[in-house]
């Protein structure tokens, strides 16, 4: 296993592992100086309340008094991901929504007023003693606590869990929201780093680069990608990677994936021998 965090770190690598770290590190440029930001997904602070299945969703808009609101109502109530939802280019959506009462943000647009939700409202009133005492609230008990990067969960995005054995990487284009046990990475190229970050590549020798927690888990905190180097692609390269996500992401497929990692070992000359000695990698 090809594991590098630095010139600080002391590891002893064989001739091929360092000759495929050299190729690596000689083309990388960190993932702090890329033009991306990592944040995590939505803390409501009472998932009971905010989080609904599409059952209680249609009961909201059901209540709505009038065309406008139940329009209003159905732009505010979003779908979300959770992290266990994640999987390898795809994800499995459970049908939840989050109740998206944000705070505003400061100097675009002001907090949501849950008087012109009186649907929602209604819900939220049944949790009213549970909401009203919670620690991440906002303007209001209604309201969700602020978030100034609301906007970047409209943004092409890469989601991925904050725990995980399995390391899955999925590029959103859909606008979804994620709770807090997502993180969501946002900016330049990020189709070509979901494809990088689901590669074996990046398996082989970035897994340890995370601390392992019990059953095998890995904490996949934005400090832990800061230091790891990643090409950065041109904008040819990116729409290559684009397209390529696109198709594997729609229909996936161990072969699309080998192929994909075919691509990157490409990117960084990696000889035959050297990919023999990574191979396939998909954690189970």
């Amino acid at each position: 296993m090809c594991t590098f965090n630095g010139s600080d770190s002391w590891v002893i690598l064989s001739p091929i592992e360092q000759s495929i770290k050299n190729k690596i590190e000689s083309v990388g440029t960190p993932l702090r100086d890329w033009n991306i930001n990592i944040y995590r997904g939505v803390l409501t602070g009472y998932n009971e309340a905010f989080i609904i299945d599409t059952a209680k969703r249609e009961e909201i808009l059901a209540n709505c008094k009038t065309e406008d609101e139940r329009k209003r109502t159905a732009e505010l109530i979003r779908p979300i991901l959770r992290g266990r939802d994640i999987k390898r280019y795809g994800y499995d959506w459970a049908n939840l929504w989050l109740i998206n009462t944000h705070n505003g943000v400061k100097g675009k647009y002001p907090p949501v007023d849950i008087n012109n939700y009186p649907a929602i409202k209604q819900h939220l009133d049944l949790y009213w003693d549970k909401i009203r005492k919670r620690d991440d609230k906002g303007v209001t008990p209604y309201n969700l606590r602020n978030c100034a990067y609301m906007d970047d969960f409209n943004m092409p995005k890469i989601i991925y869990p904050n725990m995980t054995k399995y390391m899955p990487f999925v590029w959103d284009t859909q606008k979804y929201l994620t709770n807090q046990k997502c993180f969501i990475i946002t900016g330049s190229s990020t189709a070509f780093l979901t494809a990088f970050l689901n590669s074996s590549l990046f398996k082989y020798c970035f897994r340890d680069s995370f601390p392992e927690l019990q059953g095998g888990t890995r904490e996949l905190s934005k400090i832990f990608f800061d230091k790891i180097p990643v090409l950065q692609p041109t904008n040819e390269i990116e729409k290559h990677f684009k397209d390529l996500v696109d198709d594997i992401q729609r229909d996936f497929s161990k072969e699309k994936a080998i192929a994909i990692d075919g691509e990157i070992y490409k990117l960084y000359n990696l000889t035959q021998n050297e990919i023999e000695q990574i191979g396939y990698i998909e954690i189970k």
